[in-house]
């Protein structure tokens, strides 16, 4: 087994085990956790200072497991994911099972489907569920975009830290963000 799938074992078994993980994503580096466990979720929450209402993001692998979370698929999902030029975050209606402290106060959630980032694509498939992905830094704080500039109580306070791409320079950006209207039309929320 190489190292690259190492890594992805090695967080997909802390994960199974209902651990919280700072991982690199398709995006930002990130803590996660299985979304259908509510424990490890309100440990995501107090190790971010965050309330619980402010709802999460949720990595998934493809438009079933989209599915899956979704109350309502919207009918041009294929379409949507197609034309996405950079990661993208779709705000729909939860359901019944993300964990109840992922729902933002309207009942919304944030589902992406990971496609440009083979390590993360991996350790969802993997895992079976969706993941959790909220950017690895203490609430209000800058959006950490290397590695580097992760706040060490971050890096302390979750269960496993990812031993991949911790050296990469690349700076990254979080995800674009929409809300699906009921039309199947989408409000930028941010860009």
């Amino acid at each position: 087994m190489n190292y690259f799938q190492q890594e992805v074992e090695a967080a997909v078994d802390a994960l199974l085990m209902q651990l919280v993980i700072l991982y690199p994503s398709d995006t930002v580096w990130g803590i996660g956790c299985d979304a259908e466990v509510p424990r490890a979720v309100e440990k995501v929450h107090k190790l971010k200072q965050r309330p619980g209402e402010k709802g999460c993001i949720i990595l998934v692998a493809d438009e079933a497991m989209f599915a899956r979370y979704a109350e309502q698929v919207p009918d041009n999902l294929g379409q949507l994911l197609a034309e996405q030029q950079r990661p993208t975050t779709y705000v729909v209606k939860g359901s019944r099972l993300v964990a109840p402290n992922l729902l933002a106060a309207d009942g919304t959630i944030g589902l992406r489907v990971v496609r440009g980032d083979e390590f993360t694509h991996k350790v969802v498939r993997r895992l079976g569920h969706g993941l959790v992905s909220t950017s690895a830094n203490i609430s209000g704080q800058p959006t950490p975009a290397i590695y580097k500039e992760i706040d060490p109580a971050i890096v302390r306070g979750v269960d496993h830290v990812v031993n991949w791409r911790q050296d990469d320079e690349k700076r990254s950006e979080p995800s674009r963000i929409v809300r699906v209207l009921a039309n199947g039309s989408l409000e930028l929320l941010r860009d």
